[in-house]
């Protein structure tokens, strides 16, 4: 049975692509023996010639995988493109560096660990960026022995 041109045929009529042309095999005969498009356009009439419905490309592994994202997988080093101040900017992060400094700094002053004069004195130093970040300023501090003693 040779339905090639009958395929090719219905593809146009229907407006698809061969592959999805759907033919009866029950019906394969009737559908041999149509020669015009008349006949074709009957044939898709009495569902002997279907179109298949269209194949889409499946969401799941982007789910899966915008799942993980989530839980914070595969948002390494490697991952990212762009500048270092890309994702937070420079602002953001001076801005957090300094903060978390200050308030380490207000907690020694409150609890007496340094004196009023050095606290000033490394406040100053914060803010010129002399520091990067707060394990650096209690390493400044224990080695030039900034700490009061009892």
């Amino acid at each position: 049975m040779r339905l090639k041109n009958k395929r090719k045929l219905a593809a146009k009529i229907l407006k698809i692509g061969e592959s999805r042309v759907w033919i009866d095999p029950e019906r394969a005969e009737d559908v041999e023996i149509a020669i015009t498009r008349e006949e074709i356009r009957r044939l898709i009439h009495e569902k002997v010639i279907q179109a298949k419905p269209k194949q889409g490309v499946s969401r799941t592994r982007a789910r899966i995988l915008d799942a993980k994202k989530k839980k914070g997988r595969h948002r390494g080093e490697g991952r990212r493109k762009g500048h270092k101040t890309s994702k937070i900017s420079s602002k953001r992060m001076w801005m957090t560096k300094v903060r978390s400094q200050r308030k380490k700094l207000k907690n020694w002053r409150e609890t007496r660990v340094i004196s009023s004069d050095v606290y000033r004195r490394l406040y100053g130093m914060i803010k010129g960026g002399a520091f990067a970040d707060v394990s650096h300023l209690k390493e400044h501090v224990k080695t030039h022995k900034l700490i009061k003693r009892r």
